[in-house]
């Protein structure tokens, strides 16, 4: 691996141009997206083939307790090959020195993909659709909040102060006022951005005090998560470079809408290159018809992976800018399917049920994974809504642990996600759910202590 540099993207031969790399963090994302590895030099990367970790990477909860999933063998921690994956090469611009990042692959002794690591559930996925003749398309929009810096949990979370010296205002969506009260914070966004060689579809204001939205361009679904992965990170360094916190949770204040990751899907035949949504006559097809019955179908299932967190449920409230239910529509923000305004070799499905708190790799997975099963067994959708949807009744669960006992009964699921990464998952989050279990929260005490 000694020549790598030759084989990483131009954006990171730019980056490194006429300079000395220092450092390569070896990455690999987690069950709730978290980039796990270790940094090493330059010259040690240039001779590494593969570098090894523990599989318990992937049962450890979000509070670093570990849920028994480790099999019948019991714990004791394998050590799994990690491989890079030289096209997800990418600066780490915030750094002192010249660092890149690479995610790397997981693969058990005998070479076969480790499958609750959640970049190869994803490849699972997009492969069952290559198998078909099918290249799914993707575009994520990812939506956070910018907040004051919180470093004491007992305190509710606050707007941040803006370059005006005012808090961040709510209900200014699209608002170039508004985008323009962080501007250096959005200034170092495209900074970091165009040094990882990324691009940004476009950055709006949203409905929430200190809200923001960032648009990705369409493409293949691991490279889109890898990027929404990286974006991540990268819009974490730029916000503590000015004071303030930048936050992916579902529901960081109660008083605000929460945040969402719509996934766009479109699906493009391999052999001709076009939209299987369109007929020749620019007509939507049965294909169209059975990508949204399958996501009607098996999304309440897929919920657990959507909305990944007793916090993710909070945000499905009706009237707060998320779905409460699974109706479609089109050119409507109310129900939890929307097929956008588009002309026809453009048309797309818009998922609007997951979080920005979920994994990228998983939520795309599960997502895809619903359409998939719509399409293989030919499922018919409701007749389109008409009309407000948050006047309708929720059909999807509304806490997590109802979302979990979906999702471990739903076998068409289990198999098209891979069994093993569902029964570790489901493992996982259920321990992180026992654990939240535990915690009396300050409602229970201020109501319940004197007068029941």
């Amino acid at each position: 691996m000694s020549d790598f540099s030759n084989d990483i993207p131009e954006a990171a031969k730019l980056y490194l141009s006429e300079r000395r790399l220092d450092e390569v963090e070896c990455i690999i994302p987690d069950l709730p997206g978290i980039a796990r590895g270790k940094a090493v030099p330059a010259t040690k990367f240039a001779k590494q083939e593969y570098f090894h970790l523990p599989d318990s990477i992937f049962y450890q909860t979000i509070t670093g307790e570990w849920g028994e999933a480790a099999g019948a063998d019991g714990f004791i921690e394998r050590d799994m090959i990690l491989r890079a994956d030289l096209s997800t090469a990418t600066a780490a611009p915030w750094t002192g020195d010249w660092t890149l990042q690479v995610i790397h692959d997981a693969f058990d002794r005998h070479g076969e993909p480790v499958p609750f690591s959640p970049r190869n559930v994803l490849k699972k996925v997009v492969q069952l659709y290559h198998d078909q003749g099918w290249e799914p398309v993707v575009a994520p929009e990812m939506e956070f909040f910018l907040v004051a810096r919180n470093i004491d949990p007992a305190h509710d979370i606050k707007p941040m102060m803006g370059r005006s010296g005012r808090p961040a205002a709510a209900r200014q969506a699209y608002s170039m006022t508004a985008v323009d009260e962080f501007g250096p914070v959005i200034d170092d966004i495209y900074d970091f951005a165009e040094a990882q060689g990324f691009e940004i579809d476009g950055i709006t204001q949203e409905g929430g005090a200190g809200q923001l939205e960032i648009n990705l361009r369409h493409g293949d679904p691991v490279k889109l998560a890898d990027e929404v992965f990286y974006f991540k990170r990268l819009i974490r360094e730029a916000a503590l470079r000015h004071d303030c916190f930048a936050t992916f949770m579902a529901k960081p204040i109660a008083d605000e809408p929460g945040s969402a990751m719509h996934i766009h899907h479109s699906i493009l035949d391999v052999k001709t290159g076009k939209n299987i949504f369109s007929d020749d006559d620019g007509e939507e097809t049965p294909a169209f018809r059975h990508f949204i019955g399958g996501m009607q179908r098996h999304m309440p299932a897929a919920i657990a992976v959507l909305a990944p967190y007793v916090n993710s449920y909070r945000r499905y409230v009706k009237d707060h800018a998320a779905p409460i239910n699974l109706e479609w529509a089109r050119d409507n923000r109310t129900t939890g399917i929307r097929v956008p305004l588009a002309p026809p070799a453009a048309r797309r499905v818009e998922n609007r049920v997951a979080g920005m708190d979920c994994n990228p790799y998983l939520g795309i997975a599960a997502s895809l994974a619903c359409g998939y099963l719509g399409l293989m067994a030919e499922l018919e959708p409701t007749d389109e809504f008409r009309g407000d949807a948050y006047e309708g009744d929720g059909d999807f669960p509304q806490v997590l642990g109802q979302a979990l006992e979906l999702f471990e009964e739903a076998r068409d699921l289990h198999e098209v996600l891979g069994p093993e990464f569902c029964r570790v998952y489901g493992i996982v989050k259920r321990s992180e759910y026992e654990e939240f279990l535990q915690v009396i929260s300050p409602w229970e005490r201020e109501h319940l202590l004197l007068n029941v």
